[in-house]
This record gives structure tokens, sequence and C-alpha cells, in this order.
């Protein structure tokens, strides 16, 4: 079977990006997909998310109604806390910090990196509900997952890594990704329509058919 690849935008606040991230780990080792992971921050400040949700207590209830939405159609639902983010002692974080842990895990050890990274910060989140937006929870989730104090602290403060974030944003305008999650076929430029993991194969075989 032929390989794909698969560019990969996502943000670690987004609960569509959770859903699909699980299906994605299942099809990759199905498929033999190489999966290229790009950050894809929504909002990256608190006046950013000022802008698009209005006042703090407004935009966790607009949020949380797309959690919601996004629970009910989830292979994990279990794992997507409404309550305890609705009654966490913060705002509804931006996804900025998120991303340059991301970026930072990767720089240290690839894709397989960021991937572990990505999730353990969207299980932090959705399921713990911690705040992803505070660069502590980001270096104490890097400690959780093996990575080592100093050297992953030196990567997210790194100004290569900012950089990085914003050549995943540069990329996205090329492609002119405008929302999350969305997943690109390198081969044939096919977005992959989210939905449930039979759908989801459904479309890699076709992209592979074009490409035989």
């Amino acid at each position: 079977m032929a390989s794909l690849t698969i560019d990969f935008f996502h943000d670690v606040v987004c609960c569509w990006c959770f859903n699909i991230s699980s299906r994605m780990r299942s099809l990759a080792a199905e498929f033999d997909l190489d999966i290229r992971h790009r950050t894809f921050v929504l909002q990256a400040s608190r006046s950013e998310m000022a802008s698009r949700w209005g006042n703090p207590e407004d935009a966790r209830e607009t949020i949380l109604g797309h959690w919601v939405n996004c629970r009910r159609v989830s292979d994990q639902p279990e794992l997507v806390d409404i309550v305890a983010m609705r009654s966490a002692p913060f705002d509804y974080p931006h996804g900025l910090t998120a991303a340059l842990g991301c970026k930072a895990a990767e720089r240290l050890g690839g894709q397989a990196a960021h991937w572990d990274m990505f999730d353990r910060l969207q299980r932090a989140h959705l399921t713990e509900a911690r705040d992803v937006a505070d660069p502590q929870t980001v270096l104490a989730v890097a400690r959780e997952l093996g990575f080592e104090n100093a050297a992953f602290a030196e990567a997210f403060d790194d100004p290569d890594t900012a950089r990085a974030v914003q050549t995943d944003r540069q990329h996205a305008r090329q492609l002119q990704v405008r929302s999350i999650p969305t997943l690109i076929v390198r081969e044939t430029g096919a977005r992959l329509v989210n939905g449930p993991r039979e759908d989801l194969a459904a479309q890699l075989r076709a992209a592979l058919r074009l490409t035989a």
C-alpha cells in the first residue's frame, strides 16, 4: 500500500481536534500515514479571546456549548469534562502557549513528540481542566511526558520556536486553511472531512486509489 502524507492543522484548545486526533492515530498505523503536525492558533492572547468571544464569562459559556456538541459525537466522551472546565478558576485559555509547547517538543523529538505533546495537552485541557495558557502547565506536562526540564524549557523559550508557530500559520494561509481541524492529503490536495473513523478510512482509501 502506498503511503500518504497528511498535514494536520490543529489547536490544543479545539475540542473537535481532540476527536479527530485519536482517530488519526489509529488510521496512521492502518494506512502507514506520514502525519505532519501544524499548529494553528485560533486566538493567541487574552485580548484576541476578548475580541472574538467577548467577556471571559461569555467566552467560557459559548465555547463550552461547542464542547457539548463535540462530546456528543466523541469516541471518548468521558474525557471531555464540561463541568470541570465550567468551574475552573481561570479564564478560558488561548492556544498560543500550548502551541509553543508542541513546537518545543517537535524540536526535541520530531513529529511523534509533537503529537504526544498535543494529545497530552488536550487531556490536560479537556479532561483535567488545567490552564494550558500558563507556561507552568506546559512545562509540567513536558515533565510528565519524560522531557528533561532544562532542555524543554530552553526550547520552549527559544525565539525559533515562536517563529516555527508563525511558519505554520503562514503555511496555513498559503493553503487557505481557515478552520480546524484541517487535514490535507499532500499527494492529492484533498481535505479530509471530519467524521467517524469509518468515514475517514473511506476517504483515505479514495486518496490511495488516486495515487496508485
